[in-house]
């Protein structure tokens, strides 16, 4: 029996929203005003992902010439070994077409082989390292800029909205103090 209750029921001992998780930590609870227990959850635990903002791997990936930039291929293309339609990754070093790790984890079995960490996920755009083991901020990450606008422009037929890059400097801290003036 399941200790949460159906679509559209409540429990008879919580109400909507309230429900405890099991073996969730206590550290994350808190009593609220009208004496009920609920979970608060941060970082990771409530799906909130903070992407890096630099990665001592970007030095692997090709330069972002015209010529590199003109590999990427089409975001609805199949993964090379197992031709699956979906869920698929750029690798960022050698622009081969694999598929996620919830697919065939081929891509994951490349970086295996290759030592090739980076790739660029087909499905949301987003750039994951795999030896970080972290998503990388393609918005703030200069290196990784041509490629995401190029996969964007192949996906959604315009350009991406880049955060400017005075805003990326005030949200994390950093000093702009190599901006130039024009």
């Amino acid at each position: 029996m399941s200790s949460t209750a159906g679509a559209g029921e409540h429990s008879s001992s919580s109400r909507p929203g309230k429900e405890r998780e099991e073996g969730a930590d206590d550290s994350n609870r808190k009593v609220d005003d009208e004496g009920d227990l609920s979970l608060e959850l941060y970082g990771a635990e409530a799906g909130w992902v903070e992407a890096r903002t630099s990665c001592p791997h970007l030095p692997a990936m090709p330069a972002a010439s015209a010529d590199e930039l003109a590999r990427v291929p089409a975001p609805d293309s199949q993964c090379s070994r197992c031709h699956h339609p979906s869920e698929n990754w750029l690798c960022l070093i050698c622009k081969d077409v694999l598929c996620s790790r919830f697919i065939n984890k081929h891509m994951l079995y490349h970086y295996q082989e290759t030592g090739h960490c980076i790739a660029l996920s087909f499905s949301d755009l987003s750039v994951w390292c795999f030896a970080c083991d972290s998503y990388l901020d393609a918005q703030s990450i200069l290196e990784l800029r041509p490629v995401y606008e190029v996969a964007h422009l192949l996906k959604f037929g315009e350009r991406p909205p880049f955060r400017s890059l005075e805003v990326l400097d005030l949200s994390s801290g950093q000093n702009g103090g190599s901006s130039s003036s024009s």
